[in-house]
């Protein structure tokens, strides 16, 4: 039983990383990556679908987005969709296919984005600490039902804690990762 409450630790931390992996992914370095459009939304005969599933998306040049769709009335919607977004960038739509040019970003631009990476490690730090702190108290809660021994717990807290350390450790070599992106970008 013991085990199973740093396996699930574990897991849940892990869970945090991958979001936080996610979210990075969707931050715009002054690159073309199709992660960027993964949460448009179109309208598609009435129906939200996901841009991602009724298109394909291409990188024909480092700062360009490519977008054809697979039927070609959806265009309009894609278009619409995209302006709608919180992307920021304007769709060039030449009636077949939609470019979307992801603009050098400025010096100050970069700054902020930096500061958004940090804001988001923070989050995600948080989110393994409150999973550390669910740990350590089924631990405690274990030893007080006489589930465990005190010296188990405290061996099973030293594990919890390592396990926190090493994803906090993978948190921030993510972001410095990403900071270096958007700073030398």
């Amino acid at each position: 039983m013991n085990n199973e409450t740093i396996k699930k630790a574990q897991a849940n931390m892990d869970k945090s990383i991958k979001v936080y992996q996610k979210n990075l992914g969707s931050i715009r370095a002054g690159v073309a990556n199709a992660s960027l459009l993964e949460g448009i939304q179109v309208n598609y005969y009435g129906a939200p679908t996901p841009l991602t599933q009724m298109s394909s998306v291409t990188i024909p040049e480092p700062r360009v987005l490519l977008i054809t769709p697979y039927d070609q009335s959806s265009l309009d919607d894609i278009e619409h969709a995209l302006l709608a977004s919180n992307l920021g960038l304007t769709p060039a739509n030449d009636g077949k296919v939609i470019r979307l040019v992801i603009p050098q970003l400025t010096g100050e631009r970069r700054q902020e984005i930096a500061k958004q990476v940090n804001k988001m490690a923070e989050d995600a730090k948080i989110a393994v600490r409150n999973v550390r702190r669910d740990a350590m108290n089924s631990l405690k809660r274990q030893e007080k039902d006489d589930e465990i021994t005190e010296d188990e717990q405290r061996n099973l807290e030293k594990q919890v804690q390592k396990v926190t350390d090493n994803s906090t450790k993978k948190i921030d070599e993510l972001a410095d990762k990403k900071r270096k992106e958007i700073t030398q970008g």
